[in-house]
């Protein structure tokens, strides 16, 4: 366990918020894709997100700063 800083914790959270929001505008917007190869590169996009978020998600959780995760 690390002790983290106000200023990290408050970064992470900023982080985790902007990838969050990202995700949800993302999975909205491809709904209306049409053009196959773009379609597949969103995809691999939210995939992407979706990852990082979790990633994002263990590291506060093995630092205490938050309990449990969004699924």
């Amino acid at each position: 366990m690390r002790n983290l800083s106000q200023e990290e914790t408050l970064a992470l959270s900023s982080l985790l918020r902007m990838e969050t929001n990202g995700l949800a505008i993302a999975k909205a917007v491809h709904r209306t894709i049409s053009d196959d190869k773009l379609k597949s590169m969103t995809e691999a996009g939210i995939t992407s997100s979706e990852s990082r978020i979790r990633t994002m998600q263990q590291f506060l959780m093995e630092n205490q700063v938050i309990q449990g995760g969004v699924q």
